[in-house]
């Protein structure tokens, strides 16, 4: 999985040379400043449950893999690319856009409760 958005709730693996056999994992509790705060969720032999924090850019390196994005199971995440894609066409208008998003929200079961 690949993001270029690092976002809270998101889970990620470690994958610089002396991270990658210890199979380290991190979920981002905030994202400030060009930083991320996160806590260790999975670290065997090392500190599970400890908070650290990483820039953003690091985070969006080779040395990080997005392994769990929330957004990305999200129902309406999912379903407003499907409601945009009945109604582009040649000749749609911003108001289509605007009314096949606005179901989306009408419809779909609030983000809030699915995770």
């Amino acid at each position: 999985m690949n993001s270029s958005t690092v976002a809270k709730k998101q889970l990620y693996r470690g994958l610089a040379p002396d991270m990658k056999a210890r199979d380290r994992s991190l979920r981002v509790t905030a994202v400030r400043d060009g930083h991320a705060d996160l806590v260790v969720e999975h670290d065997p032999g090392g500190q599970a449950g400890r908070k650290t924090h990483a820039s953003l850019v690091r985070l969006r390196s080779a040395a990080f893999e997005v392994v769990q994005d929330p957004a990305a199971v999200d129902p309406q995440y999912l379903a407003l690319p499907a409601a945009v894609a009945e109604v582009h066409r040649p000749g749609a208008t911003p108001p289509d856009y605007a009314r096949a998003g606005l179901r989306v929200l009408r419809t779909v079961v609030p983000a809030g409760d699915v995770l």
